[in-house]
């Protein structure tokens, strides 16, 4: 494992203050986040996975109706969500780990999967459809290609990876989902690389 991947939750758990204010209220991700209610039922069980401080994006859905759950592996930004929505449940736990006996109508990995590397994103795949209820969405934001990137935050190294997209359609497939839509950095969306599917 390339060492800086393995710094990303002490990366976050001391920042985590900082990671928030950074993040903001701005929700570029709007678009995208309807696409996925659009392949929910009303009141849906969602779970956010790598939920960081909560906003926007849970702040969002709890706003269209959906019944939020978030996890993150650091406790300080757990405390952010616990405090600032203290009416919904929150978790501390490692994505990689993860094992909540529910399933979810959806399932959402918004700028947190990408942090793993590429092992433990295969693994994720079964984890994904531990926790997906029948004809469960789950939408994930990945890199471009294949490959490793070590971009930086407050001076530290921060750690991306990516597999190619026929592996994640691979994945996808062989854990019992769809692909309803693909985008390659998408400039509507900050640049971000998006991933819709739905389980079959």
């Amino acid at each position: 494992m390339n060492p800086d991947a393995d710094r990303i939750i002490r990366l976050c758990q001391r920042h985590a203050r900082a990671w928030a204010q950074d993040r903001g209220n701005r929700l570029m991700e709007r678009a995208w986040l309807d696409r996925f209610r659009a392949l929910l039922r009303p009141g849906a069980a969602v779970l956010d996975i790598g939920c960081g401080s909560g906003e926007p994006i849970a702040r969002y859905l709890t706003q269209q109706g959906c019944h939020l759950t978030g996890v993150d592996s650091s406790p300080e930004l757990i405390a952010l969500c616990t405090t600032s929505f203290p009416h919904l449940a929150w978790h501390v736990a490692d994505m990689r780990t993860l094992s909540l006996a529910r399933r979810f109508d959806g399932l959402l990995a918004w700028d947190s999967f990408f942090h793993l590397c590429p092992d433990d994103q295969r693994r994720m795949f079964a984890v994904f459809r531990q926790h997906a209820a029948p004809r469960a969405a789950l939408m994930f934001t990945s890199g471009p290609a294949h490959g490793e990137a070590i971009g930086s935050y407050r001076g530290e190294p921060l750690y991306h990876a990516s597999l190619d997209a026929a592996e994640y359609r691979a994945l996808l497939c062989a854990n019992g989902f769809d692909v309803v839509a693909h985008v390659v950095e998408d400039p509507d969306c900050g640049g971000h690389t998006v991933w819709l599917a739905q389980l079959t």
